[in-house]
């Protein structure tokens, strides 16, 4: 059987046999992968005329919303995929981390795009940024997607949640993905992106697939692509250095193998909670997709005076862990990928045991559990003990990508520290401590070299997610060996495959452009106040100017009372005199209470609610005596998409809020946001 890869709206298989993958646990033939015969040209083409003008069309919300109804219907196919995951010598557990782990980041970006973007083809980025004395010049930041499309060059690790993880971003973003899985694991991408495909829920051009190598397609790239690398370091510097990449400043991701590290503080007792936790988390790092993860825990960092009692518990540990085939009860650590795999781990491991000495492992005397399990691809955990860290090169240069681990020694935090750098840059780095100052050192100390740094104690143990965990919120890459890249992390990610501008020009210009009104633009009014028009009929930039109000004494009495705020600078006339105001003023919350007694129109309408209150800035102090005003202007319109459990469709409306005093000095400054209700629901 051939896989097939999907370009230009079709399913086509190569022209030639390909290379053969093979099932890891029982070594039998699964398919063979070829590109051959694929114009790398009609692809790009394809995805830049067909699914770029589709998704730049749609808002970030309506992707966002593609991305959640994608997200429900692979969940309901789930099972297809555990079943070829199996082959390539998954557990369930393996298995759930790249199948339900990479549906859940489409969920993840589906809730980023609601919550981080307003609902506009296009994101505007930070506050207005002012340019001249009087404000008629001033600039905003704005992203809009490329034109091109997006190309991810994935790792066998993770054939599904690799793929999903980038291609969730690109979309939000409005770019098309190319997908180019590992060809070892690519029968479990193809299996997906035919789901993908079959749902019909991605626009025409929107998605395209390539099993087998990549041809011609790096040359032909343009300024407006974006390409993502996850694999080794060495293939992916190979691919950075393409002449075309580098003549045309494409952008490149690269997120590497790493030899990321753990340190168990100095503080740790052999009893203490911390340090059963650590051992359980290096096992589980060590073991879990048979320690095939770039996140997993290459060097074991610990206080000298600790080695032996952490080389005997994780030996025990680590000789307890039934190897096989994943689908017999009791088994919890399958096959590497595959023979080949598995030759390059032992070469990897005997060059480390030239300075490094063999603890556990490293060698064919282990039991495999099943009937089916060949011991082409099966290898043991594997644990070495470095004694000078310090002067060692192999453990911090060579990565034997399985399930291998190096103990590391350290007298002083400093060291310890000193030690982790030596990596050249890792993904993750952990700490194991319960002593605050010990772990401030030690993660201040070591976050240069670590894209993503976190402390396991006995506080967060229960759910923390753990050491080899990215989360879709946080950012996954680190510098140097790790490849100097970002993934994931939240809106970040998606900025990634815009283009960041800078627009000047003048205020009310700029309002037209962004759809966000800013201090100094035109405003509009037409004599009818603004909280009786619905969503659609509101314009941005129309304003109602309040009536007046005098501040009195009895105000702030009366708002003392009722809030029991007495502080001294509200009552108290001696202290106040000496105080930075120089007098009795009303509070704060007062004045924004009373600005909205007088912006509201009280009886009802469109506004159905007081959604929120953003950026509230105090910047002069109202006295006894004073006058305030209130201008609102609306200045943001966010169209909701209706829930089915919703009566009335609704939009948010952003409005900016200025409090005067009688000189026309800004009295306090802030955003509120009302639920509005729309005519067309």
């Amino acid at each position: 059987m051939k896989t097939k890869s999907y370009v230009h709206g079709e399913w086509v298989a190569g022209q030639s046999d390909g290379k053969a993958v093979f099932d890891a646990i029982t070594g039998e033939q699964i398919c063979q992968v070829s590109s051959d015969g694929i114009d790398f040209q009609k692809v790009l083409d394809y995805g830049r005329s067909k699914g770029g003008p589709a998704l730049r069309a749609m808002t970030t919300h309506e992707r966002g919303a593609m991305l959640k109804e994608l997200g429900k219907y692979l969940m309901a196919k789930k099972e297809t995929f555990y079943a070829l995951s199996a082959r390539t010598g998954a557990t369930k557990a393996d298995g759930g981390v790249d199948i339900e782990g990479g549906i859940g980041t489409l969920f993840a970006y589906a809730g980023v795009s609601k919550r981080e973007f307003a609902n506009e083809t296009f994101i505007v980025e930070g506050a207005p940024e002012a340019l001249s004395k009087n404000g008629t010049f001033a600039a905003r930041h704005i992203l809009v997607p490329k034109r091109g499309v997006s190309v991810h060059i994935n790792a066998f690790n993770f054939p599904c949640w690799g793929m999903l993880e980038k291609i969730a971003p690109s979309l939000v973003a409005g770019v098309p993905v190319i997908v180019k899985p590992a060809t070892d694991s690519a029968y479990l991408t193809e299996a997906m992106v035919k789901e993908i495909v079959a749902s019909q829920l991605l626009p025409e051009g929107a998605i395209q697939l390539i099993c087998g190598r990549t041809g011609d397609l790096l040359d032909r790239l343009t300024e407006q692509d974006t390409v993502t690398f996850t694999g080794s370091a060495a293939t992916g510097q190979t691919l950075r250095a393409h002449p075309n990449i580098v003549a045309r400043s494409i952008p490149f991701t690269m997120e590497a193998d790493s030899l990321n590290c753990s340190i168990l503080g100095q503080s740790v007792q052999a009893d203490d909670p911390e340090f059963d936790l650590f051992i359980k988390e290096v096992t589980r790092e060590m073991t879990v997709k048979a320690g095939q993860k770039c996140t997993a825990i290459r060097r074991v960092i610990v206080p000298a005076a600790r080695v032996d009692e952490v080389q005997k518990a994780l030996v025990e540990r680590l000789s307890n862990v039934v190897i096989g085939d994943p689908s017999e009860e009791g088994v919890r650590m399958g096959p590497l990928l595959g023979a080949a795999q598995k030759a390059d781990v032992q070469a990897n491991v005997d060059a480390l045991a030239q300075e490094c000495e063999l603890v556990l492992g490293g060698n064919e005397e282990f039991e495999i559990l099943g009937d089916r399990a060949k011991r082409d691809a099966f290898y043991p955990p594997t644990l070495l003990y470095c004694a000078n860290p310090v002067e060692a090169s192999a453990p911090h240069s060579i990565e034997a990508f399985g399930p291998v681990s190096t103990i590391m020694p350290y007298q002083t935090v400093d060291e310890a520290v000193h030690i982790a750098g030596l990596g050249r840059g890792s993904l993750v780095g952990s700490v194991f401590t319960h002593d605050d100052q010990e772990a401030a050192e030690l993660i201040l100390g070591a976050a240069a070299f670590h894209g993503r740094v976190l402390v396991i104690d006995r506080d967060c143990a229960k759910e923390s997610t753990g050491h080899g965990s990215p989360l879709p919120s946080l950012v996954h890459g680190g510098p140097g060996r790790a490849g100097g890249g970002e993934e994931l992390g939240g809106a970040r990610a998606v900025k990634h495959y815009m283009q960041r501008t800078s627009v000047q020009g003048s205020p009310s210009m700029l309002t037209a452009i962004t759809q966000e009104y800013m201090t100094g633009a035109n405003t509009v009014s037409d004599g009818v106040h603004p909280f009786k028009k619905y969503f659609e009929e509101l314009r941005i930039g129309e304003r109602l100017t309040t009536h007046r109000r005098t501040v009195t004494e009895a105000d702030i009495v009366n708002f003392g009372c009722l809030s029991g705020d007495h502080f001294y600078a509200h009552f108290d006339e001696l202290a106040a005199k000496d105080s930075l105001f120089g007098k009795r003023v009303a509070h704060g919350y007062f004045v924004i209470s009373a600005a909205a007694g007088m912006f509201v129109e009280p009886s009802p309408g469109p506004v159905l609610a007081n959604y929120g209150l953003e950026s509230l800035r105090f910047i002069e102090p109202v006295g006894i005596g004073d006058t305030i005003q209130v201008h609102i202007t609306a200045k943001q319109k966010i169209l909701k998409e209706k829930r089915p459990d919703e009566e009335r469709a609704t939009g948010v409306v952003v409005w900016d809020v200025e409090v005067r005093n009688q000189n026309d000095e800004m009295v306090a400054l802030y955003d509120i946001l009302t639920l509005v209700e729309r005519k067309d629901g």
